[in-house]
């Protein structure tokens, strides 16, 4: 039995992204019965811009990160809510919150499930709200079918939702060693919570994640995430041997194929200096994922 379900947003210095992205949950058939916007400063969201939602809207104030701005909503939750993570560049088909809470209804074995991304303008320069609001919009309404629920690895963190009552019991929690972006800390989650119950990617939960940049940032603190993560989550238990390989070679290999041409987006010289600099941490037996903090 689920008796609340509640979507929350963490976000930091993007207030033109995240409220047009609250402002289209109220497109949704079925709309959230609470909103979490966990922030970690009074500028990262103009509460005028999204009054009079009509749904509840809870503002939370966490220490920056990531991982501790999405532990801040796991707090708030009680046994039997259903909570669905959205960054704030996610944009919803108006049918996603009904086929959402359907799945948990009719399939009490699934721990956590994510939805399949039309588009991912994570990969290149971007994409528009508008653009993701009539690509998401598009086609007859989804029907939630047990048969097209797969199995997967993990949740994609742009778009994760999970049964509380794991959360709440085990008191599973975001890795806050994970600084900043936090990256891979969907993988680590999900592979906490695959004890409990089936992770799962559907067919009906559909959407666009926009992958918004704001700015050409320094590429060398991902570059070394990159890294340094899947080893520590190696380390930990949460990521098998080979995954965390694969995931290293490949970050490495397309930073350095690229460095020569880059995209105007993306500092591929500082990743792959970050790349480096991980790579020789990890032969001195210093490396770990909060010195970030340290560059």
């Amino acid at each position: 039995m689920l008796k609340s379900m509640i979507v929350s947003i963490p976000t930091t210095n993007r207030p033109e992204v995240v409220v047009p992205t609250v402002l289209n949950i109220a497109r949704q058939t079925r709309l959230p019965d609470l909103l979490l916007i966990v922030i970690a400063s009074e500028k990262d969201i103009d509460p005028i811009a999204i009054e009079n939602m009509p749904f509840p809207v809870s503002i939370i104030v966490s220490e920056r990160g990531l991982t501790t701005q999405r532990n801040a909503a796991l707090e708030t939750l009680k046994s039997d809510d259903l909570l669905l993570f959205l960054d704030d560049d996610f944009v919803m088909a108006p049918d996603y919150l009904a086929n959402l809470e359907r799945l948990f209804l009719d399939n009490p074995e699934v721990a956590m499930a994510t939805g399949t991304v039309l588009a991912d303008g994570i990969h290149g320069p971007g994409l528009t709200h508008r653009f993701g609001q009539d690509l998401a919009s598009r086609g007859k309404p989804r029907k939630l079918d047990k048969q097209k629920l797969q199995d997967v690895y993990n949740c994609y963190g742009c778009n994760m939702s999970l049964r509380a009552k794991h959360v709440v019991a085990q008191q599973i929690r975001f890795d806050q060693r994970l600084k900043m972006y936090g990256w891979l800390e969907d993988v680590d989650f999900s592979r906490q919570m695959a004890k409990f119950g089936r992770i799962v990617e559907s067919q009906s939960l559909v959407g666009v994640h926009l992958g918004t940049k704001t700015g050409r940032s320094n590429g060398f603190n991902l570059g070394y995430s990159q890294v340094a993560n899947p080893f520590y989550l190696n380390g930990k238990g949460t990521m098998a041997p080979l995954r965390a390989m694969n995931i290293v070679g490949r970050n490495l290999f397309s930073n350095l194929a690229r460095s020569l041409y880059p995209e105007p987006e993306i500092d591929r010289w500082g990743r792959l200096k970050g790349n480096f600099k991980a790579l020789g941490d990890l032969i001195r037996g210093r490396l770990k994922p909060e010195r970030i903090l340290e560059f």
